[in-house]
């Protein structure tokens, strides 16, 4: 069986295009070619990668086991490629995932500094919860990104970035919450959090179902300004890094306080951000140079 890359890159191109035809125009070849370079993919894998459905293609089981790990082998190609033309210089594309709460609060810094000492770095930055990071950074969708640790997986490398505190809080008029019998007394509460995946939800679950603190409800946002205006309104609490509060807790003024921080349980209190990348792309050095730039800024710490 010959399979090359090339093999791999028109296989992928149909996966994504959806059709042999727009597959053609974005290889920019003729239908014919590549309706006959998939046949012989096919005949020399000995499977069937497409079922042909009223002149569809529908990817089959075997074909999607086929996808994956084509973009692992061409994404390892790609490493090989840039590594050897670049060597240890970063330059290039470096896709960067984070908690939106983490690039609210300690990314703005950070990304000035090494976008100027390293120009020739295309950076990208999304947002998502923990979770689905964590799965993007598996399936190569994403370079690297900074979650809630600690996290062990076989496949991923992982770096201390920050060490987050923890606090519940509550619009600024709420009776201090000294301990779990003190929310247990005020009735089912209503949580605002970040959405499924999101490690603080999680916690902040755990414990009150370990405790026993009815629930009300939960309303799940995607950015740290919706939960803080709705926990300040007074509709209810969030467990939530103590950095983002800023402004709300009136510093300059108390009186115009929002919020109120109380303490968080010891095991919900301290949060490590972790920086993670896929343990197969060992070698990037605009990774690299942003990991660096990250303890430049931020520091080290131990996990």
């Amino acid at each position: 069986m010959i399979m090359d890359l090339a093999d791999l890159r028109m296989f992928r191109t149909i996966v994504e295009a959806g059709s042999v035809t727009r597959a053609a125009e974005r290889l920019n070849t003729v239908q014919s070619n590549v309706t006959t370079r998939l046949r012989q993919l096919e005949e020399d894998l000995g499977t069937l990668l497409f079922d042909r459905i009223n002149r569809r293609l529908v990817i089959t089981p075997a074909g999607t086991l086929l996808a994956s790990y084509a973009e692992r082998l061409l994404c390892l190609a790609d490493e090989a490629r840039d590594a050897v033309r670049r060597a240890d210089q970063p330059e290039g594309l470096l896709r960067l995932g984070s908690m939106e709460t983490t690039a609210a609060t300690r990314l703005p810094g950070v990304i000035a500094t090494f976008r100027r000492a390293h120009p020739r770095v295309e950076l990208r930055l999304s947002t998502a919860p923990t979770a689905r990071l964590v799965q993007e950074v598996l399936a190569h969708q994403l370079d690297a990104a900074l979650v809630s640790g600690p996290l062990i997986h076989p496949d991923l490398e992982s770096r201390a970035v920050v060490a987050e505190e923890l606090v519940l809080i509550s619009a600024a008029d709420w009776a201090p919450i000294e301990n779990a019998a003190d929310l247990v007394r005020r009735g089912p509460v209503e949580l605002f959090t970040f959405r499924e995946g999101c490690a603080y939800r999680q916690r902040l679950f755990e414990w009150m179902q370990r405790e026993g603190i009815p629930i009300a409800r939960s309303s799940e946002f995607g950015t740290f300004e919706a939960i803080l205006g709705c926990v300040a309104a007074g509709m209810g609490i969030s467990l939530v890094p103590r950095a983002i509060i800023g402004a709300h807790l009136g510093d300059k003024d108390p009186g115009r306080a929002t919020l109120r921080v109380h303490p968080a349980p010891p095991d919900l209190a301290r949060s490590i951000t972790v920086m993670i990348w896929h343990r197969a792309r060992s070698h990037q050095p605009a990774r690299q140079a942003f990991a660096d730039c990250l303890a430049d800024r931020l520091g080290t710490i131990e996990k």
